[in-house]
């Protein structure tokens, strides 16, 4: 079985798109995804051995992929790896600014070196790599970015250091899409999305984890793929008049008032699941959630 996009096949045939923190998660569903629909795929990621456990996935299913080893928060490691992506496939068409990462504290608690560390994954090392695939191809060729961002609508709370960053991107894409235009800069804000990122947190967290989808307008947490297919829209042709502009992808959890205190009907809707290599986390396994 290979992925089951909703996409028409060889949507992104001969087309180049980096995808950092593609060696797991929602980078690599969105990874799986491009090949699935014809793109050369640059992963782009800390850990080489996650990397490769993806490139190989993707070559079993039939699509073309390289690995790029790169700390995306380190300036000289970001200009060196889009130079290498452009040694190996000769172009860049899009880029998936997927990397990042937090852990869970009040403000109080953060200390400078905890916040820097955060900011600098979740917006220092995006707007990094967006700044070389323009200057270094996509000012002269054109192309698409799609930035994951989170859903840090009115706060974060327990995690305001990625909050901030957060928000942070989604103005430096907005920025992006004037100053860079005709190239298109777009975000995509997932919402509580059931990946294996959700198995890095702390136990004590577990109990929240597993009673966030009563939170939501749709009963439900989203899928990996869910995600994926916003942020392959935003790159691909139907797209093509879309810059500046955040997708929300979070059930409408955002939109849950205390003036509403009924959230959804209790009934759920249908998920979409098109990664054939998809996995539920751990700390939903009991829920079945």
């Amino acid at each position: 079985m290979t992925y089951q996009s909703i996409f028409r096949d060889h949507l992104f045939q001969n087309q180049v798109v980096v995808v950092t923190g593609g060696g797991s998660g929602i980078g690599r569903c969105t990874a799986h995804e491009l090949a699935a629909l014809g793109a050369r795929v640059a992963l782009v990621g800390r850990q080489p051995d996650k990397l490769q456990r993806v490139a190989q996935e993707i070559t079993r299913a039939g699509g073309v992929s390289s690995t790029h080893v790169c700390d995306i928060r380190e300036e000289a490691q970001v200009i060196q790896t889009v130079e290498q992506v452009l040694q190996t496939h000769g172009r860049i068409d899009g880029l998936v600014n997927n990397a990042g990462g937090q852990f869970a504290s009040p403000l109080a608690n953060i200390k400078a070196k905890g916040w820097d560390a955060v900011v600098r994954t979740n917006l220092t090392g995006g707007f990094l790599m967006a700044r070389e695939c323009y200057t270094q191809w996509m000012q002269a060729h054109g192309g698409a970015v799609v930035n994951v961002i989170a859903d840090m609508w009115l706060g974060m709370p327990g995690m305001g250091h990625s909050g901030a960053a957060r928000a942070g991107m989604l103005n430096v894409t907005e920025t992006a899409a004037l100053e860079w235009g005709p190239v298109r800069c777009n975000a995509v804000a997932p919402g509580w999305i059931a990946s294996s990122g959700m198995d890095n947190y702390p136990p004590e967290m577990a109990d929240m984890i597993q009673t966030m989808h009563r939170l939501v307008p749709l009963q439900r947490l989203g899928t990996e793929s869910e995600v994926s297919a916003a942020i392959v829209f935003l790159l691909s042709p139907a797209a093509a008049f879309i810059s500046g502009a955040c997708l929300r992808v979070d059930g409408a959890a955002p939109n849950a008032k205390r003036i509403w205190p009924q959230v959804g009907t209790g009934r759920r809707n249908a998920a979409f699941n098109g990664f054939h290599l998809a996995q539920t986390p751990k700390v939903l396994r009991k829920e079945g959630l």
